[in-house]
């Protein structure tokens, strides 16, 4: 499920902040922005996130603002001689330069090019800051899952509303089902007296029976209308009560589609038939949104 979630807290001079945007994915994939000298950090990030999140495609980025004073920074002037060399170089071709061929750059440009100035205290550990950062994730993470939940209510309330067009279908094969064999019956039986009509012959009523037996037997699906009623009873209970049944409603309406499908085989008739289609169109529905489910 979509949703957006940020944080942040002031402690001990530095600004955490953590902003999380998530998209609807049947999978978890998370994308981790982390300042310079934090990427060591993105596993145990990514671990928070997963014990929080099981589904979706998140982007996480963290922002760490740290209150410097001059004994702190640090000009890294290798790295800002190397910028202006290669800046000379371009200048050669670009010609933004002026008379004497240096080109018009303000030395707020070249302190603002990554890695030119450093920060003496960015270099202590960083598990003194992890705690800040683990709580700043979880915070937001907190914020992301009440916008989901949210959206969550609605997408519950859509996948009850396809539960009770499945249920109705079902109970309308149901009360179908007795008179599939009392119509193979007629029509067998206006079969066989047309053709023997035709050639002045006598049916032996035995065969008939026999034969409407071996149809009732084939064509009872009884079994499958208790199983997919079932299957209905369980979707909903975990809709409601589970905190995460996203792939447990996956492995469900795939039993749902079995049940559904055996039905219209077995059945053979006009009538069940279209039943069936109206309820695979609801568990299509159903798998669509189901991959949203967390």
């Amino acid at each position: 499920m979509t949703g957006f979630g940020e944080a942040q807290q002031q402690a001990g001079g530095e600004m955490t902040r953590v902003e999380i945007r998530a998209v609807n994915n049947r999978h978890f994939k998370l994308i981790s922005r982390l300042p310079e000298g934090y990427n060591s950090l993105e596993g145990d990030i990514e671990a928070v996130v997963r014990d929080q999140v099981r589904r979706g495609s998140l982007q996480l980025t963290l922002t760490v603002t740290r209150d410097l004073s001059p004994e702190n920074c640090l000009l890294n002037e290798a790295i800002i001689l190397g910028y202006y060399q290669q800046l000379q170089r371009l200048a050669k071709q670009c010609k933004p330069c002026d008379q004497a061929g240096v080109p018009h750059l303000e030395w707020g440009t070249l302190l603002n090019l990554p890695g030119a100035v450093g920060d003496t205290q960015r270099s202590k550990d960083l598990e003194q800051e992890w705690p800040v950062i683990q709580q700043v994730v979880r915070d937001c993470i907190g914020q992301l899952n009440t916008m989901r939940a949210r959206e969550g209510a609605a997408l519950a309330a859509d996948l009850m509303s396809n539960l009770q067009v499945m249920s109705r279908e079902l109970q309308q094969i149901e009360g179908r089902a007795p008179e599939i064999v009392r119509a193979y019956e007629t029509r067998l039986l206006d079969r066989i007296n047309q053709l023997l009509s035709e050639h002045k012959v006598q049916a032996d009523p035995t065969l008939i029976v026999r034969e409407v037996g071996v149809f009732a037997e084939r064509s009872d699906i009884s079994e499958e209308i208790v199983r997919l009623r079932s299957h209905l009873q369980q979707f909903e209970n975990m809709v409601q009560h589970e905190t995460a049944p996203g792939r447990k409603l996956d492995f469900m309406i795939q039993e749902m589609l079995r049940e559904t499908n055996t039905i219209g085989s077995k059945a053979n008739d006009a009538q069940v038939a279209r039943h069936v289609v109206e309820i695979k169109t609801a568990i299509e529905r159903l798998r669509e949104m189901v991959q949203n489910v967390e």
